[in-house]
């Protein structure tokens, strides 16, 4: 049963459906489908406005609603292919233009988490924010050294509106498991509690930076993208201090044109960032929607925003890597056998009808360009079919299949031509060649030899021990064997004295009886 707080907030997010003129959704549910004629005796059916496009009215109820609803709105609105353009075009918003909190209350944040005034930390501070986003604003500033920064401020009593939305998610994700036949495969607690995790971790700017160092770390001296410096000394939980950058948002493309980007070079980067950040470091950007993501031109990116971050298991890694290989050399067979290897669907699954199924979905979307690939129409078929061989959802993956369609719809804006799967493929052939090869497993005796050399002069008496350990082993078990020999011939004993006291007794009572 859902707690009346929880309840509270369902009310309040159905009114403001319905006051921001979306009440349509709400009678077309099935809860008010048969009483939805009723809505003509309300007032507020004749008297409301819906003056504004559906987009904007859209857009101001995920604005209200608070940061879980923006971050939904944000992930949309890299999907043009599967949203009318009127509706994408307006969430585009919602990537850096939330409406602001106001300025005394973020300089108040700030002075108090630094233990020191404004004006102590920086030589100037632009009062206006420069953007703001679902968790946090942003101030220009500069330091007293003369470097130019950003100041990223949380938002006021933000952890409690979080912590609300999350705890509706969680009662309607137990919901579903209670009274919806597909949750089991779905996993829905599981899929909110990763969903809470990477949420609950941009609400500590100290993880964000400690981020945004690993990623600058891992691409120091790169081409393909830039990451901006941490300033240390005046990041708190809830403010952060970062290198000023100067780029073109990356979904400018009217501003990209003009300066002469190269938009080729820039989609094929984007998708060697992504599997260079997924399999070499193991570690990935996976908030890379347009509203964080700039371009230093010709075709070099600029990363903001880093409070949510992706890895995988060493295992989910592999099976990934193995089976997106597989996938763009058409081998359909060891796509099927490596989802039955992982757990993903059970063993008992016919290999040979499992593989018919991905060939059909998958078969016709190769040598296409990514302008003429419908990913709304092949997202849906491979969730008909893995509902049809019962593939159970992985909540570890569901980051990584959010970067992967973010980075899919920067392509899609940059350049539609592209040709995914042959930008993609040869980068996991060398990684499987570095991993997996010869070489790599050369090195990896190499890189061991120091520590076995270590241990090697222990190695005899390690040798005795074990031996000694089996012997001492041995000898035990033969001990127990004598003990539970003795055991049981005691119990057979007292079995046999124990039917012998009955027939006496029996023997004697009969007697007592027959004497009587």
């Amino acid at each position: 049963m859902i707690r009346p707080k929880l309840l509270l907030r369902l009310i309040h997010i159905n009114w403001v459906l319905v006051f921001h003129g979306l009440d349509e959704i709400i009678l077309n549910t099935h809860l008010f489908r048969p009483i939805r004629f009723l809505a003509i005796f309300s007032p507020y059916y004749w008297l409301k406005r819906q003056s504004e496009p559906r987009g904007v009215r859209i857009r101001h109820v995920l604005e209200e609603l608070g940061p879980i609803y923006v971050k939904f709105g944000q992930a949309l609105s890299t999907r043009k292919d599967i949203l009318a353009d009127d509706i994408a075009d307006e969430l585009v918003k919602l990537q850096d233009r939330v409406p602001p909190f106001a300025n005394d209350i973020a300089r108040n944040i700030i002075e108090k988490e630094l233990g020191m005034s404004i004006a102590e930390a920086f030589a100037e501070f632009d009062t206006e924010p420069m953007a703001s986003a679902s968790i946090a604003q942003v101030h220009g500033a500069v330091l007293h050294s003369g470097e130019s920064v950003v100041v990223k401020v949380l938002r006021p009593d933000i952890e409690d509106r979080i912590h609300s939305d999350i705890g509706l998610l969680y009662e309607l994700a137990r919901f579903a498991e209670r009274f919806w036949a597909d949750a089991r495969r779905l996993r829905p607690v599981e899929v909110v509690a990763e969903f809470e995790k990477t949420t609950l971790d941009e609400l500590d700017l100290v993880r964000e930076a400690a981020n945004a160092s690993k990623l600058r770390r891992n691409f120091d001296n790169s081409d393909l993208i830039y990451i901006p410096e941490i300033h240390w000394s005046l990041t708190r939980q809830k403010v952060l201090v970062m290198e000023r950058i100067y780029g073109i948002p990356v979904g400018e493309i009217d501003q990209l044109k003009t300066g002469g980007a190269d938009f080729k070079l820039l989609a094929e980067r984007g998708v060697e960032i992504f599997f260079t950040q997924v399999f070499r470091d193991n570690f990935f950007h996976a908030d890379m929607h347009p509203g964080n993501i700039f371009v230093d031109l010709p075709a070099k990116y600029i990363a903001v925003d880093f409070g949510i971050v992706g890895s995988l298991s060493l295992s989910d890694q592999h099976y990934l890597a193995e089976n997106f290989l597989a996938f763009f050399n058409r081998d359909y067979r060891k796509v099927a056998e490596m989802h039955v290897e992982s757990g993903w669907i059970s063993a008992s699954t016919r290999i040979e009808e499992f593989e018919s199924a991905i060939r059909s979905v998958c078969e016709p979307i190769f040598e296409k360009p990514l302008k003429d690939i419908s990913f709304g129409q092949l997202l849906l078929r491979l969730f008909q079919t893995a509902r049809r061989f019962d593939m159970h959802v992985q909540p570890q993956l569901v980051l990584l299949q959010k970067t992967l369609l973010n980075i899919e719809g920067l392509g899609r804006q940059l350049y539609p031509e592209l040709d995914l799967w042959q930008t993609a493929k040869p980068f996991l052939e060398k990684w499987f060649h570095e991993r997996m090869g010869p070489k790599a497993k050369f090195k990896k005796i190499l890189k061991q030899f120091p520590e076995f050399a270590e241990q090697f002069p222990e190695i005899p008496a390690l040798i005795y021990k074990a031996l000694d350990n089996a012997a001492y082993a041995k000898q035990h078990a033969e001990t127990q064997n004598k003990e539970l020999a003795l055991l049981r011939e005691q119990i057979d004993n007292n079995h046999r004295t124990t039917i012998w006291a009955l027939l006496i007794s029996a023997v004697l009572i009969s007697a007592a009886v027959l004497f009587q």
